[in-house]
């Protein structure tokens, strides 16, 4: 009799068995089944009834101050309602304890464009949510906002919380989770993006990055990724070799790490990590994956040494005549569009040259200012260095930019091929008037001769964009 039971039993396994598998292979079925049927099913019609937004659209949903007053006390995470979803490709891993109920996705597996954060209130997300999964969010009744105010971070999260701060997202429960967070059967290779220290921006936070040419710094040997006297976090300095200084940047640990106890590599090579920022949100820093994303076994990078060097141009309009256009011996000042060129200025004994718009009266000014030719055959190791400052600078869109060309002609600025290079610029942040460093940028890879240009663009009749940048004390060194 027991046995008679226990037969029927197994064949009703098998039958059940056979009949999941022959729906698993409907043609129809088009989402991997290897998650389960229900988290399947969810995918499915998920792609059937809602549509697909950018990570930029979402993020654009949030405003952090609505009232324009300049703070996030009013900020108040947006609730999607429509049947919306983003889908994209988890960029961290809390495999190795290095984060904590949180995770990034990145909207491609390979040179992505944006990236946002999920909290959640659940640990060892890896075994869900692993690196390179594909995964689906879905918005609709979930909140888009900051897990801290004013960090601007782009953070998805459940019903927001309010204080004298404003308003900032929770952490998705489980039911939440389940409902709006769908995985496919995809797993990707996440590929880094390539930067240097001095290219990362707030639109890289959530990206898995990779930074070369870096090493920890040298009062850092002998010492481990976590400082046990600390409590939470500790930040380790990374440096690069830039020519005549280091850049540096920060990279930050977990107590919670497995590694935390793992001596840091001595050697230089490269690092991978997820851009991430500090509590506060202060500052940019890296977190890691897994210490197998650090490669520092090579010889560490050595600065230059500023006394091999000599002067090739400089130029400290010290001979500038106040308030008038500037017409150096070989220096091309061209208005693209507009009638306003750059400028000779004086003030308190010191000359420099400036491109304001204001009052020019014009919808729209381009100004370019253009040095003369330097032949780059008669020396090596050329690098170019220059002060820089603003004034009345309300918008990102009145930029300053600076190019080089080795096909300019002396004479027509728009025919040529201009090069745009990286270089410290005064920004909005910095106080009026108050000279930036440019660093040091590197031109060896430049032959025959080369011309340096400084484009400002900026409005004349827009009160948001008639802003000034200065320039001054401009040189190349070489040796």
């Amino acid at each position: 009799m027991n046995k008679t039971i226990k037969s029927l039993k197994l064949i009703l396994i098998l039958m059940a068995s056979f009949a999941i598998t022959s729906c698993v292979e409907d043609d129809d079925y088009t989402i991997p089944t290897n998650l389960g049927d229900e988290e399947n099913y969810a995918l499915q019609e998920l792609l059937d009834t809602a549509t697909e937004v950018s990570f930029d659209y979402a993020k654009a949903l949030y405003n952090s101050d609505p009232n324009g007053d300049g703070d996030n006390d009013d900020a108040i995470p947006y609730l999607v309602e429509n049947d919306i979803y983003i889908k994209g490709y988890v960029s961290s891993s809390d495999r190795t304890g290095n984060f904590y109920k949180e995770l990034y996705i990145q909207n491609s597996a390979e040179n992505p464009t944006s990236a946002m954060k999920i909290i959640l209130d659940q640990v060892s997300n890896y075994n869900q949510f692993n690196k390179g999964r594909e995964v689906y969010i879905k918005l609709t009744d979930l909140y888009i906002g900051e897990e801290r105010t004013g960090s601007g971070i782009y953070t998805i999260g459940g019903e927001p919380e309010f204080d004298q701060f404003g308003g900032t997202v929770t952490s998705l429960n489980f039911n939440e989770i389940a409902e709006n967070m769908l995985r496919s059967g995809t797993t990707e290779e996440i590929v880094p993006l390539n930067l240097t220290f001095s290219e990362i921006t707030d639109d890289h936070v959530g990206m898995f990055i990779q930074v070369d040419n870096v090493e920890f710094a040298d009062n850092l040997n002998g010492l481990q990724y976590f400082d046990p006297s600390e409590v939470y976090d500790t930040a380790r300095t990374l440096q690069s070799c830039t020519g005549f200084s280091y850049e540096t940047f920060t990279l930050e640990t977990s107590s919670f790490a497995d590694f935390k106890a793992y001596d840091l590599p001595t050697g230089n090579g490269s690092i991978k990590a997820v851009l991430s920022k500090t509590f506060d949100a202060s500052s940019f820093v890296l977190a890691l994956n897994s210490v197998d994303d650090v490669d520092m076994d090579g010889a560490r990078c050595s600065l230059l040494d500023p006394s091999d060097f000599t002067t090739v141009f400089s130029e400290d309009f010290e001979t500038a005549t106040n308030n008038t256009d500037l017409d150096f011996t070989g220096w091309t000042n061209f208005a693209e569009e507009g009638s306003w060129k750059w400028r000779e200025k004086t003030f308190s004994g010191n000359g420099y040259t400036e491109f304001s718009t204001y009052n020019s009266g014009s919808p729209s000014n381009i100004a370019w200012l253009v040095t003369p030719g330097i032949d780059m055959d008669a020396q090596n190791n050329e690098f170019l260095n220059f002060k820089a400052a603003q004034h009345h600078l309300d918008s990102a869109d009145n930029t300053l930019e600076v190019f080089v060309s080795t096909d300019f002609n002396g004479s027509d600025v728009l025919s040529a091929t201009w090069i745009p290079v990286n270089a410290s610029l005064p920004s909005q942040a910095n106080e009026w008037y108050d000279f930036v460093d440019s660093g040091l940028i590197d031109l060896s890879s430049y032959t025959g001769t080369l011309y340096v240009a400084f484009k400002v663009v900026g409005s004349g009749t827009d009160t948001t964009l008639d802003g000034a940048y200065q320039i001054d004390d401009i040189s190349i060194i070489a040796n």
